[in-house]
């Protein structure tokens, strides 16, 4: 393994910014790999995790859903936040039910995706789902989201035409993309 000490940042001292219900920020004083000192601004985040549902004819299972901060309705695989000490499956399945109203007989860890490492701590688990079953959507107080489906091919020219420019869905997309034309395997668990 390589030695990566010339890289590595320090802290030595930090300042809470701010403490809200879903963020948490920090102004951290980091000691730089030549000595000098500089500051670093953060948010913690407890973590997520995102569903690549599919449907047994090959149809993926998405989202559109107002998202405040970039103001526009956005294309999304199914997703979440980890509750305090939540297993990350037991999170993926809550999730695909709140949100969607499947559940699915088989399940796929796919990954890991960091998507904002400038600025947070957020990670993302990736899950795959088949074997869906629709029941009745559960969604949160002051949720409003409209279940669609598409094909891969659909998905993917969304995600190049622009249309789907959310990240971990675009990393979704990738996902997809390897695990149907057989370059990446997935191990399935019931």
């Amino acid at each position: 393994m390589a030695d990566d000490s010339h890289l590595i940042e320090r802290k030595t001292g930090s300042q809470e910014l701010f403490k809200g219900r879903f963020l948490h920020a920090f102004r951290d004083t980091v000691a730089l790999p030549d000595g000098k000192q500089t500051t670093r601004e953060y948010v913690i985040h407890s973590g997520a995790v995102m569903v690549i549902p599919m449907l047994d004819d090959g149809r993926l299972v998405l989202e559109r859903q107002f998202r405040y901060p970039v103001d526009r309705v956005m294309i999304e695989f199914p997703a979440g936040k980890l509750d305090p000490g939540e297993d990350s499956l037991a999170c993926a399945q809550r999730e695909l039910l709140e949100e969607t109203g499947y559940s699915a007989r088989e399940w796929a860890r796919a990954g890991v995706l960091h998507p904002v490492i400038s600025y947070s701590t957020e990670f993302i688990d990736i899950w795959f789902a088949k074997g869906l079953v629709l029941s009745e959507r559960q969604l949160d107080e002051g949720e409003f989201l409209e279940v669609i489906t598409a094909t891969p091919a659909e998905l993917l020219a969304w995600c190049r035409d622009g249309r789907v420019t959310d990240a971990k869905t675009l990393t979704g997309a990738l996902w997809l993309q390897n695990v149907l034309s057989g370059a990446w395997n997935l191990d399935w668990k019931t």
